[in-house]
């Protein structure tokens, strides 16, 4: 049986290490903290403005979940329906590529003239949802598409409902597909309320984006550093209860998530 200590001591050994680096490259090159902060000066800023990074962190978790649930819904859903009815899928599609392409930095302006300036909070969810949606849609259709066809012409013949089928092959088949959409979709649910900060504002709150903005405007380096590790920080823990929900409902069955020996 292989050790899996590598795959873990490995990583933090070259984090560390680089860490190192900057910091001594920075004081060898005599760096300006104005232009970049070495680690330690991120980690000083990082405690001392605890008290607004913070909430900060707290309220761009919360606009990055709720765009991520609501792509997660609205992806699986469509993929579901597209995948029961091709005209209707001929007919919605289209829509949502169009969605997928159009630049939120053309749309933000529009949407808090719809929404309203003092429903910014619901902007920003909206604009992440869509930077969010269409990697759960697509990868939940292409899923639903991948199912044995033989299986369902067996179903069929048996007399099963489009619901027993749907229930019993396709979201089994798909499950593999919906959960790779989420993983990829949590992430991009991230960087979409990072940028929704950037191009609608925050409203009464601020968030991680807004907090580097201030920072970059005050030539605050190290605390711009330091929002930007939280969001390593919180992009790496989203990944990591992704990739644990993937394992918890795959590993008994699936052969990405098999363990084998060897």
């Amino acid at each position: 049986m292989k050790s899996n200590w590598p795959r873990y001591v490995v990583p933090v050994v070259v984090f560390a290490a680089a860490l190192l680096l900057w910091e001594w490259r920075v004081h060898a090159l005599g760096i300006s903290p104005l232009i970049l902060a070495t680690p330690s000066d991120i980690w000083t800023a990082l405690i001392a403005h605890w008290d607004v990074l913070q909430p900060a962190l707290l309220f761009t978790l919360k606009i990055t979940a709720e765009a991520f649930v609501l792509a997660s819904v609205a992806g699986v859903a469509l993929a579901v329906l597209f995948s029961q009815s091709r005209i209707v899928e001929y007919a919605l599609y289209p829509f949502a590529v169009v969605l997928q392409v159009t630049p939120v930095v053309a749309i933000a302006p529009l949407l808090l003239i719809w929404i309203g300036y003092d429903n910014v909070n619901e902007v920003l969810v909206v604009l992440a949802w869509i930077i969010a949606f269409f990697t759960v849609l697509s990868n939940a259709l292409t899923g639903l598409k991948s199912a044995d066809h033989n299986l369902i012409d067996l179903l069929k013949l048996y007399g099963a409902s489009r619901w027993q089928i749907l229930w019993r092959v396709q979201l089994p088949s798909a499950l593999p597909f919906i959960l790779t959409g989420m993983k990829i979709s949590g992430g991009l649910a991230l960087i979409g309320a990072v940028t929704a900060e950037f191009v609608a504002g925050s409203g009464n709150d601020l968030g991680l984006g807004w907090v580097i903005t201030l920072s970059t405007r005050n030539l605050d380096t190290a605390q711009a550093f330091a929002a930007l590790a939280l969001l390593s920080i919180l992009g790496i823990a989203i990944l990591f209860a992704l990739t644990v929900v993937e394992w918890a409902l795959l590993h008994r069955w699936h052969e990405s998530a098999v363990k084998r020996e060897g």
